[in-house]
């Protein structure tokens, strides 16, 4: 008997950008010596070339300096999530998925590791980390934020935020993280009017969704916003050292004129 083919994850719209994508999970449980990860149950071919799998026992890893339950992303964690932190806090081990991956003409690489990470579930897991969106699942939630028939819709591998734009008194900050999922920078909606902000979180969404499928901004390019009488232009920069993304970013400046 032969094994059913796994189902591709295509960017219908790839251009190659020439960056890696980044991955980076932590799971936390408690683990049998020799761990068995039915990753094929999970439509997945197990963990692609450049991604490993590194297993800590959680009191020795809590003392290193990024530790994902210490520091300013910790604070995030807990307060985002208090039983599920708590728990991780008590669990004897963590396993850590992460490494890079050429930029690619699918998201089979996605869907593999994610396969991975839901296949540990199943061992022993019951909290996963996510440090590039902030964001800490219990084993329910993570199950029904990816586990979705076809795959996660893109939306869900990366986190919209909307804050105050310190360079635009009065006007807010679109802006997203966890682009390096796929190679990609981070969007940047700037000097948003108030009653524009929904309106920009859609052109986000779009925008990473045209990312994740594989469109490539160039700085300097043109973009046209529904409703607005004018184009924008994109500009593309920042580092992966950037806190507030932790990634390069594509920004837009939004115009005053409206039509």
């Amino acid at each position: 008997m032969t094994d059913t083919p796994l189902n591709t994850w295509p960017r219908p719209y790839f251009q190659q950008a020439g960056g890696k994508s980044m991955l980076l999970f932590f799971i936390f449980g408690s683990f049998d010596e020799e761990i068995v990860i039915p990753a094929r149950k999970y439509d997945s071919a197990g963990l692609p070339g450049g991604v490993e799998l590194q297993r800590y026992q959680n009191a020795v890893l809590s003392r290193w300096e990024g530790y994902p339950l210490s520091g300013a992303l910790g604070e995030i964690l807990k307060e985002d999530n208090p039983s599920g932190f708590e728990r991780a806090r008590q669990a004897p081990h963590v396993l850590a998925v992460r490494g890079e991956v050429d930029d690619s003409a699918s998201l089979d690489y996605l869907r593999d590791t994610l396969g991975v990470v839901a296949a540990l579930l199943d061992a022993g897991g019951a909290v996963v980390v996510d440090p590039q969106l902030l964001s800490l699942y219990e084993a329910p939630q993570w199950r029904n934020h990816y586990l979705v028939e076809g795959g996660a819709p893109p939306r869900n591998h990366v986190l919209i935020l909307c804050s105050d734009d310190e360079h635009n008194p009065g006007r807010q900050w679109i802006h997203t993280r966890g682009m390096r999922k796929f190679a990609r920078p981070d969007i940047s909606l700037r000097n948003v009017p108030a009653d524009d902000a929904g309106r920009a979180g859609m052109l986000a969404e779009r925008m990473v969704e045209m990312q994740a499928l594989g469109a490539h901004f160039v700085d300097g390019q043109g973009m046209d916003i529904e409703g607005v009488g004018e184009d924008v232009t994109v500009y593309v920069g920042g580092s992966h050292d950037d806190p507030a993304f932790n990634n390069t970013h594509a920004e837009l400046i939004w115009p005053d004129a409206r039509s």
